[in-house]
């Protein structure tokens, strides 16, 4: 069974906010611009925005291209394929594609044997990623109400079907997500966004936004607690990077 860590503490305390650094923000930019990249004269103009100095970026850019999180052609760096799935999956999260559902379950088998510890914790990452659920060990499920594109790199390691249960959908749910907690922080969220009105602080608590919209499970409105507040959350985040964008524009034409 699958519980969110923080399912008995405060849900203020729950939140957390990662410090603003270089890196944060270079990543945030580019995972929030479409083509992902940017020229270092404009992440240094966009960096002061959240009091980064010049220096301090550059060491960040060095840094992470190194790491392979960014490529550079000249002065214009881009995101790695690996971020850029990461920004396809950030994206997903402010706008799942979802479809009708007809009480199917998405049900994935872990069908491969003599993995090793990091092997398998890769495949659950990957699970996780997909917004499915632990039932057992190996088994994994969801609601079926995502559009799915083929998995190739499932094929002889996870078997993939399309589940009935005659099990009410949801005590299955209740079994598989703790929603209260998944509510109770998005709702702190939104009170901090909405609160906060010095670049810095906002930028933070949207970088926390995002995070908290990928670990959604995205069910169908009819599995969710009342008052839920994923479509909020989403309608905020866009808000934000509307306004980000301006910032941005207004600072790169000045």
């Amino acid at each position: 069974m699958i519980r969110m860590k923080t399912q008995h503490t405060s849900h203020h305390a729950a939140v957390q906010m990662r410090p603003l650094t270089a890196r944060s923000v270079v990543l945030s930019v580019l995972l929030g611009a479409h083509p992902p990249q940017l020229s270092s004269r404009e992440l240094v103009r966009l960096a002061a925005l959240f009091e980064i100095s010049e220096a301090t970026l550059r060491v960040a850019l060095t840094r992470m291209v190194s790491a392979g999180d960014l490529l550079r052609d000249d002065s214009t760096y881009r995101l790695s394929d690996r971020l850029v799935e990461r920004q396809r999956r950030q994206d997903d999260a402010v706008q799942p594609v979802t479809k009708v559902w007809r009480g199917a379950w998405e049900m994935a088998v872990v069908i491969s044997t003599g993995r090793g510890a990091a092997e398998r914790a890769e495949l659950r990452t990957r699970l996780t990623k997909l917004r499915l659920a632990e039932l057992r060990e190996g088994v994994w499920l969801r609601p079926a109400n995502l559009k799915r594109a083929p998995r190739p790199e499932f094929d002889g390691v996870v078997q993939l079907f399309v589940a009935h249960s005659e099990e009410p959908a949801s005590e299955i749910v209740t079994q598989l997500w703790d929603l209260a907690s998944w509510q109770g922080i998005a709702n702190v969220l939104l009170v901090r966004l909405s609160d906060a009105d010095r670049p810095a602080d906002r930028f933070t608590i949207a970088a926390a936004v995002v995070r908290h919209l990928l670990a959604d499970p995205v069910l169908p409105d009819a599995l969710l607690p009342e008052d839920w507040p994923g479509a909020a959350l989403r309608s905020a985040y866009v808000a934000y990077q509307e306004e980000l964008a301006a910032l941005m524009r207004s600072t790169l034409s000045s």
